[in-house]
């Protein structure tokens, strides 16, 4: 179990996605620019290309763990993590029901 704090630390934010690509180096994944409403994209580097086409994300908004450390998949850095669900029919990433800005933090 985790406390209301811990959940507190956390920095989800949306995001808008710029760019897509697949990962040079891997089967399972995709290498996105991020507008987190900082000025400059974030890169992220995303599982989900089983169900997802660079093409078919760029333009959706997204939800971000924009507090994690960075780390660097297969030889290209992440400065942050997206966030999806899973279930029996496959992956879908989390996302607002409507519009808004880049940068939105979600409570």
């Amino acid at each position: 179990m985790i406390t209301i704090d811990d959940v507190a630390r956390l920095d989800l934010r949306v995001g808008t996605v710029r760019s897509a690509r697949h990962h040079p180096d891997a089967d399972r994944l995709l290498v996105l620019e991020v507008d987190l409403g900082e000025g400059e994209p974030r890169q992220l580097v995303a599982g989900i290309k089983t169900w997802y086409t660079p093409e078919g994300l760029v333009g959706r908004q997204v939800v971000v763990v924009a507090n994690l450390q960075p780390a660097t998949l297969r030889g290209v850095e992440s400065r942050g993590m997206l966030l999806a669900v899973e279930d029996a029919s496959g992956v879908c990433v989390l996302a607002p029901e409507r519009p808004v800005a880049p940068g939105s933090k979600v409570r």
